[in-house]
């Protein structure tokens, strides 16, 4: 197991000072590299106004954290930040062993969870997209060898590749990326036309999603205490109380700052959440950061310009929670919200009866002439719908009911509907 040395920094100008707490940032940065299998040997703090060109901690602490890799026994120095190629490449100089960013580390994390076709290809290409303006020469990237963090993936498979190899593979990866687009979106369109709505599940890393998915629709979906333990979406169907068919989608995690080559490359799966009907927001009432959790959740559905959206909080782990008074509070600051806990399934009717409602109150009122050769159609609306009145005339059933709007839409498209 390699041997990692952390460093995070606290800048005290505005411009690049963080909006979370420096022991926040430490905390999660310690998650992501045990989530990363290496074992941490010591954690060093840096104060500084603005980061410094060459070594963005100034050459001279470089040089102290090189002594502590000595005496630490430490294989790779791991910054919480974000580093430019040069920076890198100095205090690889300077401190003499490997540096790792946090975006690298993030990278390195999804590589070894990604396990589908579709996985791989996205994480193929957000490391390419983060190497290729890093290359100088053989690449400071690309030019090492052996294994460990930040020689997964790319690097290892073809240390020769140059900027117009890379640039083509990158060209590849997109067309193969945007296949699987359209076949994303060939499977929502079978979902519309099967008039079946969409739950996603969103949150942080960690929060619970996949714990959540189980619980609901007795699924086995891997789920471990670890960030991003699973990324490749998962879909579930589940009949609502009312008969209602409904899919919930697992999504991958959220994090604070997300790499952006990230939030491009997963941006086909993501569009699981635009696309959706409900949207239920898994945060972990656990977590004395659940504001902040929250709030980096909505900054990447800003990013993806996703708005105007049902929303439902799910105020989970609630059972880690001894202080029930805070509980409380957080159902109050919190809009739509329910506390849960998916681990011991608790309080999980009152979720599913809040989906029923959200639909419930979406349907629309339709008047129809339905020939009752379409059985499967009719068998739908009898279970999906609130029936007002029925009656059968000749060959055709003439109704009035409050259904949801797809299957409204469908009725229509048929041509079906306001016939009476």
């Amino acid at each position: 197991m390699e041997k990692a040395l952390l460093v995070t920094v606290e800048f005290f100008d505005k411009k690049y000072k963080d909006t979370w707490r420096l022991d926040d940032i430490n905390f999660e940065l310690r998650e992501l590299v045990r989530s990363a299998g290496l074992q941490v040997v010591d954690l060093i703090e840096c104060f500084k106004d603005k980061p410094v060109a060459g070594h963005y901690i100034g050459k001279g602490k470089a040089e102290e954290i090189s002594s502590i890799c000595k005496d630490k026994g430490a294989d790779v120095v791991i910054f919480g930040d974000d580093l430019t190629s040069s920076q890198q490449q100095n205090l690889e100089e300077s401190i003499g062993v490997k540096v790792i960013d946090r975006t690298q580390l993030i990278l390195d994390i999804f590589a070894r969870r990604a396990h589908s076709t579709e996985g791989k290809v996205q994480v193929e290409l957000a490391q390419l997209e983060y190497l290729l303006p890093r290359l100088k020469g053989k690449g400071i990237m690309l030019s090492r060898l052996g294994g460990g963090i930040g020689t997964r993936g790319p690097g290892e498979q073809k240390l020769e590749m140059d900027r117009r190899k890379i640039r083509e593979k990158i060209s590849r990866l997109k067309d193969d990326l945007s296949k699987i687009h359209e076949r994303r979106g060939e499977l929502r369109r079978r979902r519309h036309e099967g008039e079946i709505s969409i739950i996603s599940l969103i949150g942080y890393t960690n929060a619970g999603k996949s714990t959540l998915l189980n619980a609901l629709t007795d699924s086995d979906v891997l789920s471990q205490d670890r960030l991003f333990s699973t990324l490749d979406p998962t879909a579930r169907r589940f009949v609502l109380p009312n008969n209602q068919k409904v899919v919930f989608v697992d999504t991958v995690g959220f994090l604070h700052r997300l790499p952006h080559h990230l939030i491009e490359a997963f941006k086909a799966t993501l569009e699981e959440v635009a696309e959706a009907d409900i949207i239920i927001h898994v945060l972990d009432a656990s977590s004395p950061m659940v504001h902040e959790l929250s709030q980096a959740v909505y900054e990447v559905l800003e990013e993806l310009d996703i708005r105007d959206k049902t929303i439902i909080t799910v105020l989970n782990k609630s059972d880690k929670v001894e202080d029930k008074a805070v509980i409380s509070r957080l159902l109050r600051e919190f809009d739509n919200s329910i506390a849960i806990s998916a681990l011991k399934k608790e309080n999980l009717e009152e979720l599913v009866q809040r989906v029923s409602m959200i639909l419930f109150a979406s349907l629309v009122y339709v008047k129809a002439v339905i020939p009752q050769s379409e059985g499967k159609l009719l068998s739908q609306i009898y279970k999906e719908s609130s029936i007002i009145s029925r009656d059968f005339k000749g060959e055709c059933v003439y109704l009035e009911a409050d259904m949801p709007v797809r299957l409204k839409n469908l009725l229509d498209k048929k041509g079906f509907c306001d016939k009476l």
